[in-house]
């Protein structure tokens, strides 16, 4: 027994002992840190994890949204009593609503690239025009009235509003019938 005292006496010896104990701590120590490192990640994991079913849930309400403002939009635009026509600064027909390929006289995908200018009445013509250009000239809402027609065809009389967008130059257009109205009047 007093020789393995005496091994601890010896520096080697218990340099060496020292070292293996350390190797021993450590090693727990690693498998310890390791083990909290995993336990963080997973508990960053699953914080990230519910983050994202959090905008998910966000995006999924915010796409509800959208959707029932598209659904409004399209029963305000497309069903209105008001007919609803984008132009060209040349009066090409980009997009147009049904009431407005109703009062054309013409389905409403035919119309498209179509020039309004050729549903405006021979008699009209000159009021249309100056009406377009002023719109363009002054990017303020300008409105006129005119009859609608071709080939020596009336359509009807009409109230129209137009204003010019800032971003692509297009002529919003809205035109209302006022053939009741005109009717009572004897305007037209």
């Amino acid at each position: 027994m007093m020789s393995d005292e005496m091994n601890f006496l010896n520096a080697k010896m218990l340099r060496k002992k020292a070292e293996e104990l350390l190797n021993e701590k450590q090693q727990k120590e690693k498998i310890s840190k390791e083990e909290t490192d995993m336990k963080k990640l997973l508990h960053e994991l699953q914080v990230h994890q519910i983050e994202l079913e959090m905008q998910n849930e966000e995006l999924r309400q915010a796409y509800e949204t959208a959707e029932s403002a598209l659904k409004k939009y399209i029963m305000v635009f497309e069903l209105s009593l008001v007919g609803y026509f984008t132009l060209d600064s040349d009066g090409t027909i980009c997009e147009l609503n049904f009431t407005g390929a109703e009062m054309l006289g013409d389905r409403r995908f035919s119309l498209i690239d179509s020039n309004f200018k050729l549903f405006v009445s021979e008699d009209s013509k000159p009021v249309f025009n100056k009406f377009f250009r002023k719109v363009y000239n002054t990017n303020a809402k300008e409105s006129c009235e005119v009859l609608l027609g071709y080939d020596n065809r009336l359509l009807c009389p009409v109230y129209m509003e137009g204003v010019v967008t800032e971003e692509d130059q297009k002529c919003l257009l809205s035109v209302v019938n006022i053939s009741k109205f005109s009717l009572q009047n004897n305007k037209y």
